[in-house]
């Protein structure tokens, strides 16, 4: 099966927690609204650090004089991180400027924010007000079977008889009406207009989906049938899916980076008969292959102007007023025919194994998944803040960013499309988010970047933040084991150094920092903990709806994904004598099936209706998930031995500082070898460059090497640099349990991975398939040459 969700071979998203804190001090910022601004009261405070009743240690003599240099050092202290602005220095920089400055609050409130009636600056128009009711609970359609592969077949869904999982099934536009009206001008989406940002409420959300069903019922949307949504995050994104869920559609989101081929064969599969397209560069794609797409009959480019003016294809301006003449009534007609174990949304997996299967999600499934999530990270209604610049094509995105947002009636502001260029440090400054979901290669960059700043400060700066990330870390794995110990020194180092960090992050307000949607290492998972900033693991799938376990702030144990989701259930399936086993879903996150494929979809749940997930994994003494490896890239050697890569992976790179990427190869071969990039700039369009960056210089210039390019070190074989890594990979071997897993060869590649090379997915998961296809020569040189006793680089 394809991981695509929430997994540590394939991890992601979710929500928020803990408790909420209320700030005496208004905050002095303005948040714009069209043309309105208003001061922003500040509900929530950095993250408390409770000392009570806990054991200190007495100050050595040694921690004495660190301490004084902490002291001399607290106005100045960054610990690598000087080169971001913080959110006081911006404050303060524009007070003292001649002209006022709009500086961007969040309208995170513990009371909804009244908004005008009509938003001006919004990228969209504001269709007349309809009357809030609560909808009357549905019927479910009838249905013996836990999953089909039929678009308009319903499923028997897995309710409990009580406790989690009893809930009454609800669907989406029940969800989003009853926010609608508890939290009508609370703000929902907050987006940049002209270097603003402006905001728009709930009831005015609900209201613009509204419009937008009623445009694609105009437009001639069949139940059913799909809407492609293809372009970044964005408002016009959100409406174009609820609104196409709304008026009986299936949402369905298009990955950007997807070729014109890539893209119809999505189109095609759901029957599309819209597609929702960001710009011309998105449109160009589907011009190339409309006359492939027999069901299309409209397509809306929702940003920019038209570059040519086509039969059927439209503005978003153009596009919201067709349903003027569509009645209220009409609508809710269609809307009374929607049915909670009915499909709603297709997720498409990323395609690293073959076509990409379409994930039936249903409303039950969405809604029942964004409450449990909610619930279990103690979600605060309408005081929750999130940044959305994941592909909302994948689930953990759409998980996040949309339904648990409905739900919670949460803010999302909308990150600018080059967010993992370089601009989403900004959004984070100035949203300041109450919960944030990092791929582990967002983490991995702002380690990189902290580290690579870190190493330029003066000796005593260096000294005293390696103490006090030393003790940041006894600290977290303190609470971690739940011993109740604070480290001496660690008051200290949190006021001048960890909220500092989290203050320049964005985080200073972030209750959970999460990670998923691909395997992290255990040293960026150590290096976020020694900045008391401790990332939280989750586990899931596209066929789970997203998440199926969970770590939180006080539960959770480092490398595990946490405990499964209240209301759903595990099962390691064929556990062998370690424990380890296949790790097997139960509970109402769990798919319908893959959309026109019976055979895959029965290959995937089995006959007791428990999802397989394809991962290898085990259960502590604690109840904690671990994920040991993924059954389809266990690496069987020559000699019948299975080997898991991602733990050798992690180990070399821990190693050497120096690689970016790893991929372990010997499936069916006499022995290991790995292929290896190295950390490098990137440029404005997210590619790789020749570039070494600057953690990799450090490790250069820490080895007596001057190169500055990726090329040189590979041209010159450069010595020192390629017997680093030698061994590197020699400590790595060092530590296995069989000839077998030590690595007999390595190569370093001249350009890092990618997603627009290939070898990356849109959460930057490896594809191995597609490198191993991708660089099939550079393995037939490896293994060419019969392996020397010791591993040699090429």
């Amino acid at each position: 099966m394809t991981d695509t969700g929430f997994s540590r071979t394939n991890r992601s998203s979710l929500s928020h927690n803990e408790q909420v804190t209320k700030s005496s001090e208004p905050h002095k910022a303005q948040t714009v609204l069209g043309d309105a601004t208003r001061p922003q009261k500040e509900p929530l405070s950095s993250p408390h650090v409770a000392n009570g009743g806990i054991l200190h240690a007495e100050p050595t003599e040694a921690q004495l004089e660190v301490t004084q240099s902490l002291a001399a050092e607290s106005r100045t202290m960054e610990t690598g991180v000087s080169h971001i602005p913080s959110a006081e220095s911006l404050s303060e920089r524009q007070e003292g400027q001649d002209e006022p400055v709009d500086i961007p609050a969040p309208p995170c409130q513990t009371k909804p924010l009244r908004c005008p009636e009509e938003t001006s600056g919004a990228p969209f128009i504001e269709p007349r007000a309809v009357p809030l009711t609560p909808a009357a609970a549905v019927p479910l359609t009838p249905a013996d079977r836990l999953w089909t592969s039929s678009r308009d077949q319903a499923v028997r869904l897995r309710v409990e008889g009580s406790g989690p999982g009893s809930e009454a099934p609800l669907t989406v536009h029940q969800m989003l009406q009853e926010t609608a009206e508890r939290f009508a001008d609370h703000p929902a989406l907050a987006f940049k207009r002209d270097g603003r940002w402006a905001t728009v409420t709930w009831r005015q959300h609900y209201q613009q989906c509204r419009a937008a069903a009623k445009s694609f019922l105009k437009l001639g949307l069949e139940r059913y049938h799909g809407v492609g949504i293809l372009g970044f995050n964005s408002p016009e994104w959100f409406i174009a899916d609820v609104g196409c869920i709304l008026a009986g559609g299936l949402a369905t989101g298009i990955y950007t980076t997807n070729s014109a081929e890539a893209c119809q064969y999505v189109a095609a599969n759901c029957e599309a008969n819209v597609l929702v397209v960001e710009n011309h560069k998105q449109l160009v794609k589907i011009l190339q292959v409309k006359d492939q797409l027999p069901h299309l009959k409209a397509i809306v480019q929702y940003k920019d102007e038209l570059e040519q003016k086509l039969p059927n294809l439209y503005t978003w301006a153009e596009f919201m007023k067709l349903g003027d003449e569509v009645s209220d009534e009409e609508l809710d007609a269609v809307i009374g025919t929607l049915r909670a174990n009915e499909c709603c949304t297709l997720i498409y997996t990323s395609g690293t194994t073959g076509n990409p299967k379409g994930v039936m999600l249903s409303h039950d499934n969405l809604v029942w998944t964004a409450t449990a999530a909610g619930v279990m990270t103690e979600l605060k209604y309408g005081e929750e803040v999130v940044v959305s610049y994941l592909p909302l094509s994948h689930v953990a995105a759409q998980v996040n960013d949309i339904w648990i947002c409905v739900k919670f009636a949460a803010t999302t502001y909308f990150a600018d499309p080059d967010a993992l260029k370089g601009s989403l440090g900004t959004t984070l400054r100035e949203a300041r988010p109450t919960a944030f979901l990092g791929v582990p290669r967002v983490w991995e960059k702002m380690q990189e970047k902290m580290k690579a700043a870190g190493a330029k400060a003066s000796p005593l700066r260096m000294k005293v933040a390696a103490w006090a990330k030393s003790v940041g870390l006894q600290y977290n794995y303190s609470a971690m084991n739940k011993e109740h110990q604070v480290p001496w020194g660690f008051m200290l180092s949190n006021n001048l150094v960890f909220k500092k960090v989290r203050l320049a992050l964005g985080l200073d307000r972030c209750r959970n920092c999460f990670t998923g949607a691909a395997p992290i290492a255990k040293e960026t998972l150590e290096y976020f903990m020694s900045l008391n900033l401790p990332l939280l693991e989750l586990y899931g799938m596209s066929e789970s709806s997203g998440p199926h376990t969970v770590s939180l702030p006080g539960d959770y144990h480092i490398m595990s994904c946490g405990k499964v989701l209240k209301g759903c259930k595990t099962k390691l399936d064929k556990p062998d004598k370690d424990g380890n086993g296949e790790v097997c879903f139960w509970g109402r996150h769990v798919f319908m099936g893959y959309l026109n494929m019976a055979d895959k979809t029965a290959e995937a749940v089995d006959q007791e209706g428990w999802l397989h997930s394809g991962d290898l994994g085990k259960h502590d003494s604690n109840n904690y998930l671990f994920i040991t490896g993924r059954i389809k890239e266990l690496i069987i050697t020559a000699g019948g031995e299975n080997i898991p890569p991602v733990p050798i992976e992690d180990a070399l790179k821990a190693e050497a500082a120096i690689i970016s990427n790893a991929m372990l190869l010997g499936d069916k071969l006499k022995f290991l070898s790995i292929l290896l990039t190295l950390k490098c700039e990137v440029d404005d369009n997210g590619e790789p460059t020749d570039d070494l960056n600057g953690e990799a210089l450090a490790y250069c210039q820490g080895h007596g090497v001057a190169a500055t390019k990726v090329s040189e070190i590979i041209a010159n074989k450069e010595p020192a640099i390629y017997q680093a890594i030698q061994e590197a990979v020699e400590r790595v071997n060092a530590t296995s349990t069989s000839n077998a897993q030590r690595i007999q060869k390595w190569v370093i590649l001249d350009r890092d991975f990618s997603v627009s090379g290939g070898e990356l997915g849109p959460t930057m998961k490896l594809k191995r398939m597609e490198v191993t296809r991708l660089y099939q020569e550079k393995i037939n040189e490896l293994y060419s040459i019969v392996p020397e006793a010791t591993a040699q680089g090429r």
